[in-house]
């Protein structure tokens, strides 16, 4: 029997492959960054064919760090940055522009004219307001950008897809235009009922059907990688964003299962059962969906800037020379001395929902350091979560949370955890293997494909490596969470 699982883990800054056994374990990885382009503020833009290439030095990589062959590994199951959009050329596989990163704002324009004063309009359908996040209006600008790819969408000619789908075919040498429904309840195009694209929703936003992918379930056999890499023939058998995959991979398998990833955006999911949850500030989303079964749904609270703040302090400011350096520096000052920083660089997501604000710090004195203002950037993404932690209680997902499985880079930052645990007031959970995104795309192809014959097999295997218990007087974080309601406030509305 074949010893490994691969899973691709195509993210915001980087692209992995992790070969993973059957206990979860790491036996090899590879992991190689991609450019970010910034062609005017804030425009975000990938290049699909670096990723591609990236994706493909890889798994070789990965295969060859783990002293494996193909005949070694049972399936590939592929993670990844959901938003992120891609057209392509359906004869020849190329790309017809960058990717549009799920962080660009450039739709903010056409999203304000599509919502026609009603950000809501198709929430009832897709679970989602109408925002810059989602790649359905990124499509939408593509198309208007150049009048002849319009024509040549609507004859069929040109691909449409988040990195999922751009993969997919480019791994198997164009057989494939397929998406999972994770991917697809990102969108604002698919219908969360259905499971399959929305007319209506096509029509609102101006999306030919002709250039949309299939909608297939998280963890089936696609078909065969046929891309040049050391794994070509090994079953492609698993697809799950990137945040559904990280819940997946916490083995987030029943109502009010929780998960926090903690990257250069934030992401909370709560497990909300057979049946989407409906709220006004966090997102109605598909879970996942194992074959022909019923689909799990789950309550998303989207933070747009978590370790992209510390990314920020380290490039754009110069007071720390690595990102690991934060944690040091902001625990050798007792609090941030009522300094608040906000960092609405991509406007508000969840529970905000709010374009027009911007990335904002108030109460700085003479007496502020760098190293208070290191202590406030650990404590925006602190506060952040526990405001999407308090709507999905309000909506009912989150009720019964008595403590939060974390995972992602930043949870290597044990002063961020502490935090975390202080101001949520339950404990905070870190589990032994912290790949837990390419762990969960790695056990949706090996569900696929009989290597773990069910989701108890994926619970058997979790285990938990570091827990951090609130420590902080609840008097007074009530008070510093005022604060930091005042803070907010502050940040919004100034884009006009």
């Amino acid at each position: 029997m074949s010893r490994y699982v691969a899973a691709i883990d195509q993210g915001t800054s980087s692209s992995r492959c992790i070969l993973f056994d059957r206990d979860g374990e790491v036996a090899g990885s590879a992991q190689r960054e991609h450019a970010q382009i910034h062609p005017q503020a804030g425009w975000v833009e990938h290049d699909p064919l670096e990723i591609v290439a990236n994706v493909r030095a890889v798994i070789d990589e990965a295969v060859a760090a783990a002293g494996a062959s193909a005949s070694d590994v049972a399936a590939v199951g592929i993670t990844n940055q959901r938003e992120t959009t891609v057209l392509w050329e359906r004869a020849g596989g190329q790309p017809v522009a960058n990717a549009i990163v799920w962080q660009d704002v450039r739709t903010a324009e056409l999203v304000a004219e599509l919502a026609g004063g009603d950000v809501d309009r198709l929430r009832a359908i897709t679970g989602l307001p109408l925002s810059t996040y989602f790649s359905g209006p990124k499509a939408r600008w593509l198309l208007d950008a150049d009048p002849a790819l319009r024509a040549r969408a609507e004859a069929g000619e040109l691909c449409f897809g988040t990195i999922d789908a751009w993969l997919l075919w480019q791994l198997t040498g164009g057989a494939l235009h397929v998406t999972d429904v994770t991917n697809a309840s990102r969108t604002l195009l698919m219908d969360l009922r259905t499971l399959d694209w929305s007319p209506a929703c096509l029509d609102a936003i101006g999306i030919p059907r002709a250039m949309l992918p299939e909608i297939r379930s998280s963890s089936e056999v696609y078909g065969e990688l046929r891309a040049g890499t050391a794994l070509d023939g090994v079953p492609l058998a698993g697809v799950l964003g990137d945040q559904q995959a990280a819940l997946f991979g916490q083995a987030g398998f029943d109502p009010g299962d929780a998960k926090n990833t903690y990257g250069t955006g934030c992401f909370l999911l709560v497990n909300t059962g057979a049946e989407p949850v409906a709220s006004r500030e966090l997102l109605s989303t598909v879970a996942y969906q194992l074959g022909d079964q019923p689909p799990a749904y789950a309550l998303e609270g989207s933070i747009a800037v978590a370790g992209a703040a510390v990314q920020w302090l380290r490039d754009q400011l110069g007071i720390i020379a690595s990102a690991g350096d934060v944690e040091a520096l902001a625990a050798s000052v007792p609090d941030t001395g009522d300094v608040y920083f906000v960092p609405a660089f991509s406007g508000l997501f969840a529970p905000h929902w709010d374009a027009s604000a911007r990335g904002t710090i108030v109460g700085l004195t003479g007496y502020t350091t760098k190293a208070h203002l290191a202590r406030a950037t650990l404590e925006a993404t602190a506060w952040q979560v526990r405001e999407v932690i308090g709507a999905a209680r309000d909506a009912g997902g989150g009720a019964g949370l008595r403590e939060l499985k974390v995972d992602g880079g930043m949870t290597a930052n044990e002063l961020l955890m502490q935090l975390q645990a202080d101001v949520l007031g339950v404990p905070v959970v870190r589990p032994r293997v912290a790949e837990t995104t390419a762990l969960g795309a790695a056990y949706a192809a090996g569900l696929a494909t009989g290597v773990w014959t069910s989701t108890g097999d994926v619970r058997a295997n979790w285990r938990e490596a570091r827990r951090w218990a609130p420590r902080m007087d609840p008097g007074e974080v009530e008070r510093r969470g005022a604060r930091w309601r005042e803070a907010v406030e502050r940040s919004r509305g100034w884009a006009r």
